[in-house]
């Protein structure tokens, strides 16, 4: 395998292999009109070294070098050569002392034609450019099965967003159907659990890219020595693992979307290396020269504050301005009323379902349990917190006791990774919600003066 670009030109790449340099001459003349590329080389032993800093999509191969020689058997073991770094590879072998055997021998061994000197200069070409279209089939179909492998992987992964009735979850919303039909670069940002990972699927669902892939890549879990092998692909022998060529998640997901989760995580040399890629719009595999464009729209998530560590130094400014042309806030659960009734009634029917307990109801009294916790660990908390009491029900009806919910970290306002100001202006935020924008109403709640609660409202631009 090699790196698999879909050829947008007509004409392709060709590569000529013969030691004769008047034939080289010859052919060059002739084809050079015919091919974007035409590479001549008398020295096989090049044709690697070659083929490492360029694709090329025909291969045309002498069979004999040395003098003397009439067997063939050089080019049968260049041929071989070739398909070990690009099993790919269109080659179409030429020769002198042409026979059947040896004809039947090359095309087994992965040849896709065989021509004999002196040809014929109609059905030379023709025969070249069956080999180029067939490249290009190959390429197409080689991406193809790059796309359904990631497709198959996620399939039986459930990707749908439930809006809810909350105002912050159809702010979302609406914010996400401006934006998804664009190609602009989005941020989603919030606590873990709150469904970034949904946003960014609802946004591919409604974009033009639909019908393409979209490549979900966690950053959090990726090491820094596969960070360029997992984004940009690698080729066999670039080091001692590669023991054939990857294609990168970039390419994989070009023309689709790309989604980079945690994308905090990543050290200042990462982030370096992905603004890079981000800005050229093409990436270069690991162990090659060449530079293979990319076409994608990008989505990150991050459940850091990407400022706060742009003053620290710990995020690169210049990445962050790339990545968040338009930034979404995942809201706590917490902060979003009644949708916890309702996705705690989606959630029973979807495990009720799956566990063959159609007839379970939740009590009043636990309704209220549910709402009044806090929910640190957000929708995901939910949802797990009523798998597991489906689980584990013994009657049709699930009462507090059945739902085991960590206390402990509910006292109060539980937000992981963010400042006591981010807190502060989250809890006035949220009651200026509650109070439907009163002031006064809020400030009584927040037991503070009116003159206190438009100094912070005028503070955190609310």
């Amino acid at each position: 395998m090699i790196n698999y670009y879909i050829m947008e030109d007509n004409k392709g790449k060709l590569l000529i292999v013969d030691d004769n340099r008047s034939i080289l001459n010859s052919l060059k003349l002739y084809l050079e009109d015919e091919f974007d590329i035409v590479k001549t080389v008398s020295n096989p032993n090049h044709i690697i070294s070659l083929i490492r800093d360029k694709t090329y999509d025909v291969i045309l191969l002498d069979m004999n070098f040395s003098a003397g020689q009439k067997t063939g058997n050089e080019g049968i073991f260049w041929l071989r050569e070739i398909l070990k770094y690009d099993e790919s590879a269109i080659i179409i072998l030429i020769t002198a002392y042409g026979n059947i055997e040896l004809a039947v021998k090359a095309i087994k061994e992965g040849a896709t034609d065989f021509i004999v000197k002196p040809w014929d200069n109609k059905k030379l070409l023709s025969t070249l450019k069956t080999g180029l279209k067939l490249r290009k089939s190959a390429l197409e179909i080689k991406s193809l099965q790059q796309k359904q492998k990631h497709l198959s992987e996620n399939i039986y992964q459930h990707y749908n967003m439930y809006k809810g009735t909350s105002q912050v979850m159809k702010e979302v919303y609406n914010t996400i159907e401006k934006i998804a039909k664009t190609d602009v670069n989005v941020l989603i940002s919030g606590e873990n659990g709150t469904g970034k990972e949904l946003i960014a699927h609802e946004i591919h669902k409604q974009s033009l890219r639909k019908n393409e892939v979209l490549i979900n890549v966690d950053l959090g879990v990726l090491s820094e020595s596969l960070f360029e092998s997992e984004l940009f692909g690698h080729v066999k022998g670039a080091f001692t693992d590669a023991k054939e060529n990857r294609v990168g998640r970039f390419e994989t997901a070009s023309g689709g979307t790309l989604f980079l989760d945690e994308i905090g995580n990543l050290s200042i040399s990462l982030q370096a290396k992905l603004l890079s890629a981000l800005q050229n719009r093409w990436i270069t595999p690991v162990g090659s020269n060449k530079q293979i464009s990319v076409d994608i729209r990008l989505i990150c998530a991050t459940n850091k504050s990407l400022n706060e560590m742009v003053n620290k130094k710990l995020f690169r400014e210049d990445l962050l301005y790339r990545i968040n042309t338009i930034q979404i806030e995942a809201p706590p659960l917490r902060e979003r009323g009644e949708d916890i009734v309702l996705l705690t009634d989606l959630f029973l029917k979807q495990f009720s379902e799956k566990y063959a307990k159609p007839f379970l109801k939740i009590n009043s009294e636990a309704y209220e349990k549910l709402n009044d916790y806090n929910w640190p660990g957000n929708v995901r908390e939910l949802k797990h917190t009523i798998e597991k009491a489906v689980i584990l029900s013994e009657t049709n009806i699930l009462k507090p006791e059945n739902f085991l919910l960590n206390v402990s970290k509910s006292n109060g306002y539980f937000m992981p990774h963010i400042t006591l100001q981010e807190s502060e202006k989250r809890i006035i935020k949220n009651a200026l919600r509650n109070n439907k924008g009163n002031i006064s109403h809020t400030a009584k709640e927040l037991n503070i003066r009116r003159q206190t609660l438009y100094a912070k409202i005028k503070k955190y631009g609310l």
